[in-house]
C-alpha cells in the first residue's frame, strides 16, 4: 500500500493506492499520525479501508498530479554507503598518482557512517517541480536514493524516493565545502509516494532506476538495488537519532549506487526520472538559477 497526496481542482487530497493502482481517497492529512493510528488499533491500511467502508475511486493513478506525500521538517542524508559512491567520491578528490586511502575509503569501512544535514521543509520539493542547479558549479548530478521516513525513536515508518542533488566539483575541491555542495534552493526532492512497511516484505529488494533526458533524448540510465547497500537501514537510522533531536516524520536519504559518467553534468531543461517498481516515478525538471556575482575577499 502507498500513501500519496495529489492536487485536483486547486485542492490537495490524500489517498491510498493499492498494488493494483486502485485509488482510495482518505481523510488522513498527516502520514506519521496515520501510521501510528493504524499501529495503535493493530490494523493494516487494507483493514482501515474495509472498516471505514471506503470505496475506490475512478481516478487513474498515472493521471494524478502528485505532490509531496509528506513535508518533513528536516531531511538528512547518508553518504558513501555504496561502493559506486565511494569510487565516485575518490575520483573527485584523488590525484592520478595518489595511492593512499582517502577519508572516503575510511568512512566506507568505518563503524560510524557519514550522516549530514540535507534540507528543510521549505527547501525540499516533490514530484513535477523544478530542481535547481547551482550557478557556481560546473559538475552537477542527481543522486537517486531510497529515502526513509523516520517515526518515533528509531522506527522506519515508510519508504520513498529521493534526489540528493550534488555538486561534484565543489565537494571534490575540499570536503569542508560539503554543505555548499549539497544544500541550496530546491536542491533535493522526495516522492512520489510513501510505500508503507506493510507493503514490502524485504526493503532491500527495492529497485531504483534513474533516467536523465535532454531535449527528449535519453542521456543516461542506471539501475541499482538496495541490497547493494554497504550498511543496514536500521544502522543508518540509529546513527541519525543518536543523541539527536529528531522530529517524527524526518526523512533520511540512504546514499546512492547510481552515478552518471564522470564527463556528465546536468543542464538547464534536463528532466530527471527516479523510479522504483513499488514506489513510482519521481520526476523533476532541471532549472538554472540566475547567476550570482561572487565577491572574492
Amino acid at each position: 500500500m502507498r500513501y500519496i497526496k495529489f492536487r485536483q481542482n486547486g485542492e490537495i487530497h490524500t489517498a491510498l493506492v493499492t498494488s493494483q493502482e486502485e485509488v482510495y481517497i482518505i481523510q488522513e492529512e498527516n502520514y506519521t499520525d496515520f501510521y501510528y493510528k493504524l499501529q495503535e488499533s493493530n490494523r493494516t491500511a487494507n483493514q482501515y479501508l474495509k472498516d471505514g467502508n471506503i470505496q475506490k475511486t475512478d481516478l487513474s493513478f498515472d493521471d494524478l498530479e502528485l505532490t509531496l506525500p509528506t513535508i518533513p521538517d528536516e531531511v538528512w542524508a547518508a553518504g558513501v554507503t555504496y561502493q559506486k559512491s565511494r569510487e565516485a567520491r575518490n575520483f573527485e578528490t584523488k590525484k592520478e598518482d595518489e595511492k593512499d586511502l582517502t577519508f572516503y575509503d575510511l568512512v566506507y569501512d568505518a563503524k560510524r557512517p557519514e550522516i549530514f544535514f540535507k534540507s528543510t521543509a521549505r527547501r525540499i520539493i516533490g514530484p513535477n517541480s523544478d530542481v535547481y542547479i547551482r550557478s557556481d558549479s560546473n559538475w552537477q548530478i542527481p543522486e537517486p536514493e531510497l529515502t526513509l521516513i523516520v517515526g518515533k525513536k528509531e522506527d522506519i515508518i515508510g519508504y520513498t524516493l529521493g534526489n540528493d542533488m550534488s555538486c561534484r566539483d565543489i565537494e571534490g575541491e575540499n570536503p569542508l565545502y560539503l554543505p555548499q555542495a549539497k544544500v541550496w534552493k530546491n536542491s533535493g526532492s522526495i516522492g512520489p509516494a510513501i510505500l508503507m512497511p506493510e507493503g514490502i516484505e524485504d526493503p532491500y529488494s527495492i529497485d531504483i532506476t534513474c533516467k536523465i533526458y535532454r531535449n527528449n533524448e535519453l542521456k543516461f540510465e542506471g539501475t541499482a538495488y538496495v541490497n547493494q547497500l554497504k550498511r543496514k537501514l536500521d544502522e543508518l537510522v540509529h546513527y541519525l537519532v543518536y543523541d539527536n533531536d529528531i522530529l517524527e516524520g524526518t526523512a533520511l536519504m540512504t546514499g546512492t549506487c547510481i552515478v552518471p559518467p564522470n564527463d556528465f553534468t546536468l543542464q538547464d531543461g534536463d528532466t530527471i526520472e527516479i523510479s522504483s517498481e513499488k514506489i513510482g516515478i519521481l520526476r523533476n525538471s532541471v532549472k538554472a538559477q540566475e547567476q550570482m556575482i561572487l565577491i572574492h575577499y
